[in-house]
This record gives C-alpha cells, sequence and structure tokens, in this order.
C-alpha cells in the first residue's frame, strides 16, 4: 500500500488546572481532554525521492518545516533512517476542516495523523503507546490526539490516563476566523498575574496533579452525568484570555443565556468557546440563535459531538 487518508479529530478541554512550575519552564497542568468529530483529513503518500511535502487546503497554514506535520514527518524520518531509504519520502495533504490557532488541537492532531499514516506507510508496527511517545518530542497535546477519546492529562499535558470514553454529548463550537490567541501569551501571563498563587514544592506539585483522579468532574465523566460534567467544566487560562479578548468573552455570556446549554467554557488557550447539549436538536437551535444574536461574519459556529477514538484510517490504496 502506497497511500492512507486518515481522520483527525480535534480535541476540546473540559477541566483544565494550572498547578504550578515544573523543572523544565513548563507548567505542571492537570486536564481532562476530549474528542470530538470536528476533524481534519491528512492524505499521506509515499513518493520516490527522500523529501517531505506538505499541501493544504488552508491559506493561513504554512506547508514549510514550522508545519507541525512536516516535523512529524521529519521526527520519523530521523529515528528511522532505514525504512526511510526503503519506501522514500512523503507527500501529506491537510485537507483543514478545524479552525487554525482555535486552542482544538489542530496543529497537533495532523502531527498524530502523519506519526499513524508513516508507521503504516513503513510498516513499522510500532505500537500506539510508541507513537505517544514520540508525538510527546512534538508537543504536549500529540499523544492525546493518538490515542483520542477521553483522558486525564498531567505532566505538561503528554502522562494520559484513559478515562471510559464519551459518546454523543452534542457540542456548538464558535470561533472568530481573525482572531488568534497566543498559547505562550496566555500562559505567560497567566504566569505573571497568579504565579504566586503556585505550589512550589514538587512533591506536592505531583500530588496535586494526580488529585484530579479523585476529583468531582472525574466522577462526573465516570457517571456519563453529562449535567455533572457541565456545571464543573473549569479553564484556569479563561481569567486572563476572557479580559483580553472581549469578542470571546461576550461569545461566552451569549451561549451562558441561551435555553438548553448544559455548560459553556473556553477550550484551552482558546479563543474557541464552545457549549455542552443533551441532544443535537438542541445544539442547532442554539448556533442559529447565537448566530441571529451576534451579528459578525466573522464568527464561525460548528455542530459537532464527543468521540470515543484519536486517529483513524479512512483508507488506504
Amino acid at each position: 500500500m502506497h497511500s492512507y487518508s486518515l481522520i483527525a479529530p480535534a480535541k476540546i478541554n473540559l477541566y483544565l488546572e494550572i498547578i504550578g512550575n515544573r523543572a523544565d519552564g513548563y507548567h505542571e497542568l492537570a486536564m481532562i481532554l476530549q474528542s470530538i468529530g470536528l476533524a481534519d483529513q491528512i492524505d499521506l503518500r509515499s513518493i520516490s525521492i527522500d523529501s517531505i511535502r506538505v499541501h493544504c487546503n488552508h491559506p493561513q497554514v504554512p506547508t514549510d518545516k514550522s508545519n507541525l506535520a512536516y516535523r512529524a514527518a521529519e521526527l520519523m524520518a530521523r529515528q528511522f533512517p532505514e525504512a526511510f531509504a526503503k519506501y522514500g519520502g512523503v507527500e501529506i495533504t491537510v485537507n483543514k476542516q478545524i479552525p487554525v490557532a482555535a486552542g482544538l488541537a489542530g496543529g497537533s492532531t495532523n502531527a498524530a495523523a502523519v506519526l499513524v499514516g508513516i508507521n503504516l506507510l513503513w510498516k513499522l508496527g510500532l505500537t500506539q503507546s510508541e507513537l505517544e511517545e514520540l508525538g510527546s518530542t512534538l508537543g504536549s497535546d500529540v499523544p492525546f490526539c493518538v490515542a483520542g477519546g477521553t483522558a486525564i492529562a498531567t505532566g505538561r499535558g503528554e502522562q494520559l490516563s484513559p478515562l471510559p470514553s464519551l459518546d454523543n454529548i452534542y457540542v456548538v463550537l464558535g470561533k472568530y476566523r481573525s482572531l488568534e490567541v497566543s498559547t505562550a501569551w496566555a500562559y505567560k501571563t497567566y504566569r505573571e498575574q497568579f504565579g504566586n498563587s503556585y505550589i512550589r514544592d514538587s512533591d506536592n506539585l505531583v500530588a496535586r496533579a494526580n488529585a484530579v483522579h479523585s476529583g468531582t468532574i472525574v466522577k462526573a465523566v465516570l457517571d456519563k452525568d453529562v449535567g455533572g460534567i457541565a456545571q464543573k467544566l473549569h479553564n484556569d487560562l479563561e481569567r486572563v484570555v476572557l479580559p483580553a479578548y472581549p469578542q470571546v468573552l461576550q461569545l461566552r455570556e451569549v451561549f451562558a443565556n441561551k435555553e438548553g446549554v448544559l455548560g459553556t467554557m473556553m477550550s484551552g488557550s482558546g479563543p474557541t468557546v464552545f457549549a455542552l447539549f443533551e441532544s443535537q436538536q438542541q445544539a442547532e437551535l442554539v448556533l442559529l440563535q447565537v448566530r441571529e444574536a451576534i451579528l459578525d461574519q466573522d464568527l464561525e459556529l460548528f455542530v459537532t459531538r464527543t468521540i470515543t477514538h484519536g486517529i483513524k484510517v479512512a483508507s488506504s490504496v
């Protein structure tokens, strides 16, 4: 087989707590991550020359070495030089459906798909955990994107503990096309404003991160209690992003005031805001209501749902 098409789902954060500073300069985090049906399609094709080529239908997505999908292919070539020499390079085509710079792990899930696809193209036989370990060198969200479903993420986000998967919780996403929030800025600003509340002792840092396993939102996930999950949504980064980005705050407030919305929150470092629903009908109705309330053509709105998987093979030739 010389080509694979893979489905690369986006993710949302149901919970994001910043606990303190790590020795490596990152933050110690405790998160609950959830895959959603909104997804990109990644096509990988073997080419006879030893190079990596990236194409994308979205003008904002770079196709050079700054693209995380490119870096994923480069990593595989570096890690497995004999396979690279035997099978040749890869052509990667990204059909972008996930909004760019949205806090939905769009770049990370593309990279995860490239890792999974090259593993198949080059017949490497790597396990999911081995692919996740490789992915962790590319970015904190990449390991989760490989596995998908529902998981607790600790460390800088790369240490995963799977939870029973949530499916068929309906989600409306809202994101202004032209609005981007720098993840680095969000975490740096949070450290500047709230660093005095960080846990300092390394043992307590890990203990506090592990405490999320017994938290009330985890119990709600285990019970598949959609209302309980919605009531316990939490994202520390809202404390710095919402005051700095009034459009995001307004969008969140509009969602919060709509009937049928179980809960609403910003995902990751934003600027995407999501709302949870028990039915597709409720989700579609609120989408229309939000579009009427915010008359801005720059606002993109999507209806999707939670799903139980990460990267999936759509087809192979």
